[in-house]
């Protein structure tokens, strides 16, 4: 957006030159109107302050009070992709890059976060009263410690008025004013999981769809043509060159297939018979043909020679 933010505020097209921050009438004629300029600029404007509005009153619920289970305090953060907003609570122990002393936990997703939080108390209070809270702030008034586990959310609930520590007193949120323990409930969840493998992970179907009859036959064909092309270069009876041209191709199709008249007899039973892999191709395989044919009696074969080049 920065590119074309810039070339709708650009007052050149109406005729005026910018010079240290301060509009110049120019030379030359403008080629935009000055009423659709301003009123572009008041849309601008308006969309701005809209933005802003909204990224303020987007409030991180549980700040002050969201800790992983090593006592780290989790800290509102954020994110910006393609124009949209992802909001988080991270660890301090990674923002301060004490690796060791990060919990098991160390980023949730917030808005999933504050959602369950605020249901958790919200049901406690229903079957506590009997009657629900009116308002977020009412709840959160509630809320005194948020613990993230591997296996759940610990949530801390005052279960009474006199167990709301009082402004500004530094007393451990997770105690009342006279040292009362909270209610504590305990909201199922379980944290993303996110595997880092290196190297390509194969997980085979226990069943190969069959190759095509069409795929086999030009398969086969192939094969059979690098083999009479092989003999012809060997015997010294025709060259690359000649080959093409015989058969209407370039040089360097002609060696890019050659190499399948090393395909073993075991592969070429398997490909007959119906056995190899249906995204077999022509050029697939010559690009892959095994160097050795001790293995290759029994398809399948490797996934790498089914996929197109």
């Amino acid at each position: 957006m920065g590119a074309l933010s810039h070339l709708l505020k650009n007052r050149f097209y109406i005729g005026e030159i910018v010079y240290r921050g301060e509009a110049h009438a120019g030379e030359h004629e403008p080629i935009v109107d000055r009423s659709v300029f301003e009123e572009v600029q008041a849309k601008l404007a308006s969309n701005n302050v809209e933005r802003q509005l909204k990224l303020k009153g987007s409030l991180s619920l549980l700040a002050g009070r969201i800790y992983d289970d090593r006592g780290n305090c989790m800290s509102p953060s954020h994110t910006v992709k393609d124009g949209v907003r992802y909001r988080y609570y991270v660890s301090n122990a990674i923002q301060q890059k004490r690796d060791s002393d990060v919990g098991s936990v160390p980023r949730v997703r917030a808005p999933e976060m504050e959602k369950l939080v605020i249901n958790a108390v919200g049901e406690f209070c229903r079957q506590k009263t009997g009657t629900a809270e009116q308002t977020q702030g009412d709840l959160l008034a509630r809320l005194l410690r948020v613990v993230i586990t591997p296996t759940g959310i610990r949530v801390h609930i005052a279960d009474s008025a006199s167990e709301l520590p009082a402004p500004n007193s530094g007393q451990d949120a997770t105690l009342g004013m006279f040292g009362q323990e909270p209610a504590v409930v305990l909201v199922p969840w379980e944290p993303e999981k996110f595997f880092a493998v290196k190297g390509i992970v194969l997980d085979p179907p226990e069943t190969v769809a069959a190759l095509k009859p069409e795929n086999r036959d030009t398969i086969l064909r192939a094969i059979s043509k690098a083999r009479v092309w092989l003999d012809e270069l060997v015997q010294e009876q025709a060259s690359v060159a000649q080959i093409a041209k015989r058969e209407g191709k370039i040089e360097r199709h002609i060696r890019l297939l050659l190499p399948l008249a090393f395909v073993s007899p075991g592969l070429v039973r398997a490909i007959a018979c119906g056995s190899a892999p249906a995204h077999l191709t022509v050029t697939g395989l010559a690009k892959r043909v095994p160097y050795f044919w001790a293995g290759t009696e029994d398809a399948p074969l490797a996934p790498e020679a089914a996929r197109p080049a």
